[in-house]
């Protein structure tokens, strides 16, 4: 009895926490899917209410959450679709988290308020969901530095709010998408500021269409690509621009000859390419820093006269242009100059700096060309010249220091102690500008295109470091000290930076602090000084939290009232368990002696000795009060499903297990001893390739069944382009076939009595965290007793497309039947295709294409784009003939699905696979999506 209590009482204290939450339920609701998926959540988010007891990360207006911001935490696991029932969330930033992996959900395109989009330097993949367009008050989208494959959605176009779009560091291909009729582009995006689409794979010409004058673009950054064709004209048109950097495709054709237009230039980049032609005429880009267009096919020219006259150049890198002659001394003069490189050309003569050369000056590098001679002056270099290469150096046997290759791409610079002498510290702990020992938030600053080349001028660091000081100072963030070091140029011409920032007052950072300085570097709060240009940061995850987060100082400052407050709940509680036991106890009285015919399962609980209970195995009967709790009252926004049999609902039971609530509509034509026979049966399913069946509910006229929650959405959902953005290779369609085919084959041979489905097809095949495939809806089911294994005479119900035509001429239903629905559904994972599509019936398109001499059977044309074609599709014709078999005109030329199983096996075994080895674990998936679960009725 002493047990019983204690868990009525837990059961009350879960009812009132409830009714005092503070959390609007279905925001509850997607925030413990999180959880539940997500590996190194706070401590604190095992409170019940969210916004009440202030989790780590999530903000709240008036009971809804608005803002997750979670980065650097080591989190794992991937996002799960019903991220979208936070209709409220305006800020969605996870960087930082490695361990993110999967796809974004297709229902992320549900949060109408989102703004803020950042996920920067996790690992998320697959392809960028078409969805997201439709984020229209979205204006930052940080996908930057992940593994995201596929095209740009054009649906980008339609995200007119927008102001930074960076998608750079990803694996993104194809073509750079424009409008044209009524598909939108990127060239819509007339208030965006920033495109950022590095380090990816894009491929194909810049549309002309891209660029216009009413852009407002200042940072246009597309390098490290596969792009052909030429510079198109319009770019002039787009006279807001600062940073070009288009270095590192396969350009070619003359530079526009209009590009001097471009007055508010700042950083060009366009080296690595094979532009031709004249060179371009810069006259007139009087804020041109940086200027790169090495590695080219330009015309053979004399030194460009046009470069003496722009004094704000810094950097000067002209390597392998077809140069001639000699260089000006002018050149040297600029002010502002520090790098000259211009290696690999033909520059001859003698060659003169002068003694007029700019004070910045760090390197001239004239290696590989036909200079005969250098004038010596008496006056101090500061800078490095080198000449190797040169006839003045090879021909003549020069020692001069000027005849050794030297080259300075890093410094050794680290920001010094604030008049202090550095503590030392234990091996995990480093010793702050302020000599305090203490666990610091590091990570990596990464600047595109920075303005200055002289990586050694302490002033630019010095610079950097108080701006960011003044930037954390400003949020009144707990930050003693930070310093900056290593500063080196990367293979991409990007200037790298070691950042780390201390703790105030202690030796470590609250999860609070750390996310403000996460928010910070990842949404752009921070601007750094100009001459650093655009930026991005990676963090490191962030492993020594001080514990004093919010949650916990709370507890700290308010310890004495939780023991007042224990201490009087107490009492409360028990006073209202005697309460509450007395009409507990009336009630199941009354309700005992008012069963009727109508409801024949309200005495299960009460009645255990009855002859006419169900025989169940594992399934537990709910109360219609506690479906209609754990449903949210089956509110729309937990629905999931629907269709000629009712609804499906997304519910939480009290122990946070996610649930699918399948209710039928009232005046169901499903009667309760038919209900009653399927409640038997699914309760006697269990297979880890089959949907379990938790409970079922049958009162008030009501007909309720629960299932497992499946996160992953069906396989139909999966094959359908940008739906769940889960990508679907050979391997893993081999897996899903095999999951479905041991599923079914367990309910035709292991089942006793056998089960036949009647209704397979690729809405009933549901993917759960792992991509495991479960047989699902068991609705329209039969038993075949062993007298009956032959077949079972039956009205003809199934799915047309899918359907069995020896069962619907003959309606007699065998094991047979699904043997064939399997048989079909294996041609739609090949080829993406509904079985009947606009008047084409799959089997027939499959059976006429076949030829078995040729490569694929000659299905190249039929088969899924999406499949990478080649060898890597092991086993596939094998895995065609299966399928074939299946679809045999009669059931006795079928195999059953034991010898499927086995086939399927055997084929995976030929693609290098192991069919005993779960599908895909939840911490290494790289193309993982999720979305909401889908259930078809």
């Amino acid at each position: 009895m002493g047990t019983r209590n204690q868990a009525f009482l837990l059961v009350v204290f879960f009812q009132i926490s409830l009714i005092a939450s503070q959390t609007h339920n279905g925001d509850f609701i997607a925030l413990k899917s999180l959880k539940d998926a997500w590996h190194n959540t706070p401590p604190g988010w095992g409170q019940i209410d969210p916004c009440g007891e202030n989790w780590e990360g999530i903000t709240c207006t008036k009971s809804r959450v608005t803002f997750i911001t979670l980065s650097s935490m080591g989190l794992e696991g991937q996002l799960t679709g019903d991220i979208s029932t936070l209709s409220e969330l305006q800020t969605l930033d996870l960087s930082y988290n490695k361990g993110l992996t999967g796809s974004l959900p297709s229902s992320i395109g549900d949060l109408k308020k989102l703004t803020n989009l950042i996920l920067v330097g996790c690992s998320f993949s697959g392809h960028i969901p078409e969805s997201i367009g439709s984020l229209q008050q979205l204006v930052f989208l940080s996908l930057n530095s992940n593994r995201f494959s596929g095209t740009i959605p054009p649906t980008i176009g339609n995200l007119t709010n927008l102001y930074w779009l960076d998608l750079a560091d990803n694996q993104l291909e194809g073509p750079i998408p424009f409008s044209k009729g009524t598909t939108p582009g990127l060239d819509m995006l007339v208030h965006a500021k920033h495109f950022h689409f590095g380090k990816n794979k894009l491929s194909g010409p810049i549309p002309p269409q891209l660029f216009s004058s009413n852009m407002a673009l200042i940072h246009v950054l597309f390098d490290s690509n596969q792009l052909t064709g030429s510079i198109p004209s319009t770019l002039v048109l787009v006279q807001t621009l600062e940073v070009l950097r288009f270095d590192r495709n396969s350009l070619s054709g003359s530079v526009p000859s209009n590009f001097n237009n471009l007055t508010s230039l700042h950083e060009l980049f366009l080296s690595n390419n094979k532009l031709s032609g004249p060179m371009p005429n810069l006259t007139g880009l009087n804020y041109l820093n940086s200027l790169d267009l090495s590695n080219n096919s330009f015309d053979t020219s004399d030194v460009p006269s046009w470069l003496s006259t722009i004094e704000s150049l810094t950097t000067l890198m002209m390597e392998d242009c077809r140069i001639q002659g000699e260089v000006p001394g002018s050149l040297f003069s600029l002010p502002n100059l520090q790098t000259v490189v211009l290696r690999r050309n033909l520059l001859n003569g003698t060659l003169d700096i002068g003694t007029g050369f700019s004070d910045q000056l760090q390197l001239i590098d004239f290696q590989n060309n036909f200079i005969s001679a250098f004038t010596q002056r008496p006056v101090l270099y500061n800078f490095e010249l080198i000449l190797v290469g040169n006839p003045v150096c090879e021909e003549t046997g020069q020692t001069e220091k000027y005849c050794t290759a030297f080259e300075a791409n890093s410094s050794s610079y680290m920001t010094p102690p604030n008049n202090c002498i550095p503590a030392p510290c234990s091996a995990d702990q480093v010793s702050s500008p302020n000599c305090q020992c203490a666990f610091p938030y590091t990570g990596t600053l990464f600047f595109r295109a920075p303005s200055f080349s002289n990586l050694g001028n302490k002033t630019y660091y010095v610079t950097l470091r108080q701006s960011l000081i003044d930037s954390i100072q400003l949020h009144q963030l707990a930050v003693d000290s930070v310093s900056l070091g290593n500063p080196r140029k990367n293979q991409f011409d990007y200037l790298e930076l070691t950042l780390e920032l201390f703790p105030s007052g202690q030796d470590s950072f609250n999860r609070t602090v750390v996310f403000e300085i996460g928010f910070i570097l990842s949404n752009q709060t921070f601007k750094p000084p100009a001459l650093f240009g655009p930026f991005y940061f990676i963090a490191d995850t962030y492993k020594h939290f001080s514990g004093e987060s919010l949650g916990s100082q709370k507890s700290t400052s308010i310890g004495i009232g939780i023991v007042i407050g224990a201490v009087v709940g107490g009492v409360v509680l028990l006073l209202l368990f005697l309460l509450f036991t007395g009409i507990y106890a009336h009630c199941r009285k009354k309700r005992a002696e008012s069963a009727t015919e109508q409801n024949p399962f309200a005495n299960w609980e009460l009645s255990k000795s009855s002859g006419s209970i169900p025989q169940l195995k594992g399934a537990r009967f709910f109360s219609f009060i506690e479906v209609k709790k754990y449903a949210n009252n089956f509110l729309e926004a937990n629905e999931i499903g629907t269709g000629g049999y009712g609804k499906v609902y997304r519910g939480t039971l009290p122990d946070g297990q996610l649930i699918a609530i399948k209710r039928a509509e009232r005046g169901s034509t499903q009667g309760g001893l038919e209900f009653k026979t399927e409640i038997e049966l699914l309760s006697r399913v269990h297979h880890k390739n089959v949907v379990n069946l938790i409970g079922f509910c049958f009162e008030r006229g009501e007909q309720m069944l629960i299932y497992e929650y499946i996160t992953n959405g069906n396989l139909r959902d999966c094959l359908s382009v940008g739906k769940t953005g889960i990508n679907l290779d050979w391997m893993r369609r081999l897996k899903l076939a095999l999951g479905a085919a041991r599923g079914l084959a367990y309910l035709h041979e292991l089942a006793c009595p056998s089960i036949i489905h009647r209704d397979i097809k690729s809405t009933n095949i549901l993917l759960d965290e792992h991509l495991n495939a479960k047989v699902a809806d068991f609705g329209l089911s039969k038993l075949a007793s062993d007298g009956e294994k032959a077949h079972v005479s039956t009205q003809v119900k199934g799915t047309m497309g899918y359907l069995d035509p020896e069962y619907y001429m003959t309606q007699q239903l065998t094991e047979k039947s699904d043997v064939y629905s399997f048989g079909v559904l294996m041609l739609e994972l090949i080829t993406a295709r509904r079985p009947l599509e606009q008047g084409k019936y799959i089997v027939r398109v499959v059976r006429v294409a076949m030829d078995r001499t040729k490569e694929l059977y000659n299905l190249h044309e039929i088969l899924d784009q999406t499949l990478e074609l080649g060898p890597k599709l092991k086993g596939l014709e094998k895995f065609v003939d299966l399928a074939m078999n299946c679809v045999q005109e009669l059931g006795v030329d079928r195999p059953t699905m034991g010898e499927v199983v086995k086939v399927i096996e055997n084929i995976m075994h030929l693609a290098g696979l192991n069919p005993n080895v779960e599908s895909t674990s939840t911490s290494d998936q790289t193309s993982k999506g999720i979305s909401f679960g889908s259930y078809d009725l």
